[in-house]
């Protein structure tokens, strides 16, 4: 089955990774976690500067139209709308994404903005951040302050991306700001994030044209057993259950799975779960974050008595990540069996390698083509197999500050010059083009 006419070419970034002019804006948790020693991030990298994308977004947008991009999703940085999380807006700040929206859509390119990416205003952070109640409501002001500037020309909205990561990195594994492993904070956080996606939906609606799209972005690793026993196709269960079912269960069904909450029990916040029946609010697409599979082995390790296993023969990028695209035809089609979305975008997919740099204007990054090929192909499978997927958005438009791994991944269609902020399209970039134009 070929792509649908309708289908909806993009690609996606984020504020920090790509923003820079850190100076125009209030602080958020990603600058004090870059910022404080011993940094967590490699060769102590922020996000400072970035792409310098907040002065150059003209030039970006223009890029974007060269490769004949349909959609652009991004995401917009809290903190340079609400320097301290609440309270009085930065009007310079709104009006940025007030003039990139306007210029997205005069390169005919549909604006689909993500409200939160990770970067929490500090200020919020210092009164406990998403484990604070009132993050709902914090997060509800600022939807609102945003949905009403740019409601009547965004096309389409998310509220979070990725909640897991925000929950358990940042708060279970301490990889992410801000730096807390405890479990019983993270199952906090996690509860806060969901609430805080209802709340948003119904403020986006009221401030955006009828039938505008409203969803959420949830990174998905389908889980698969090391082998056929009981014992390690049980813990894939319980794997697929503490990362997908957390957040696709409340927000699909208003509850928490029943076997995760049994197993976390020691370490369950007192919280009234009930509540979480407010995240189940409908949405108009799941946006789905695919990079990888889990392949699980039961185990003695506590809490969920598993253990994750590199095969022999995979083939991996430069993170060390599986290339595994079978595992989105296998996620889609899942999803789409088990919670019926009204629409599946792919709002993150793509993946890092050791590009070389531009020789006489050219990046050859033929590891990226041959990945975009497999997993369109997995996408086409789905397609085929009655999943309702409605859009692509490749990971990322540029290379950028990836996170913990600093500038040294590099995911972009688009390779950046760190020193000169010089862009040059890849190889990928082009093969993306002519396959957006071929399917029109």
């Amino acid at each position: 089955m070929p792509f649908p006419k309708t289908f909806l070419w993009g690609a996606a970034t984020s504020s920090y990774q790509i923003e820079g002019a850190a100076d125009l804006r209030g602080e958020c948790v990603w600058d004090r976690f870059c910022h404080t020693w011993p940094s967590k991030v490699v060769h102590q990298h922020t996000g400072d500067v970035a792409c310098d994308h907040y002065h150059r977004y003209r030039e970006d947008v223009t890029l974007m139209q060269q490769l004949s991009l349909q959609a652009y999703r991004f995401s917009i940085a809290w903190a340079r709308v609400l320097p301290q999380g609440t309270g009085a807006v930065n009007a310079d700040g709104l009006a940025f994404y007030d003039r990139l929206v306007d210029e997205l859509l005069a390169a005919n390119i549909q604006p689909y903005a993500t409200l939160y990416h990770w970067d929490l205003p500090q200020a919020l952070q210092n009164q406990g951040g998403w484990s604070n109640p009132d993050s709902v409501g914090w997060f509800a002001e600022y939807a609102d302050i945003v949905a009403r500037k740019l409601g009547d020309r965004v096309k389409g909205w998310m509220t979070h991306n990725e909640p897991w990561i925000v929950a358990f990195v940042g708060h279970y594994y301490g990889g992410h700001p801000p730096g807390v492993a405890d479990l019983t904070t993270t199952y906090e956080v996690a509860h806060h994030l969901l609430l805080a996606h209802g709340a948003a939906v119904p403020i986006i609606r009221q401030n955006t044209p009828t039938n505008t799209p409203v969803g959420i972005a949830l990174n998905l690793n389908p889980a698969y057993p090391a082998t056929p026993s009981a014992e390690d196709v049980a813990a894939a269960q319980r794997q697929d259950g503490f990362l997908n079912r957390w957040f696709l269960d409340p927000l699909f069904k208003g509850h928490y799975p029943a076997d995760i909450m049994d197993l976390v029990a020691d370490h369950f916040p007192k919280l009234d779960v009930s509540a979480v029946q407010a995240a189940a609010v409908p949405i108009d697409f799941l946006g789905v974050n695919y990079y990888l599979r889990n392949v699980i082995a039961a185990s003695d390790d506590r809490p969920l008595q598993l253990r994750h296993i590199m095969p022999d023969d995979a083939r991996k990028t430069a993170l060390d990540w599986e290339i595994y695209p079978d595992g989105l035809h296998e996620l889609l089609t899942r999803l789409q069996r088990d919670y019926d979305p009204k629409a599946i975008y792919i709002t993150e997919n793509g993946a890092a390698f050791d590009d070389p740099a531009p020789v006489n204007g050219v990046v050859d990054d033929p590891l990226r083509i041959g990945y975009f090929k497999e997993h369109f192909a997995a996408i086409e499978r789905a397609l085929a197999d009655g999943a309702k997927v409605a859009g692509y958005f490749a990971w990322s438009l540029l290379d950028n500050f990836e996170w913990s791994h600093g500038y040294d991944k590099r995911f972009g269609l688009i390779h950046m010059d760190y020193q000169t902020l010089q862009r040059t399209p890849k190889q990928s970039a082009w093969f993306y083009r002519d396959l957006i134009l071929a399917s029109q």
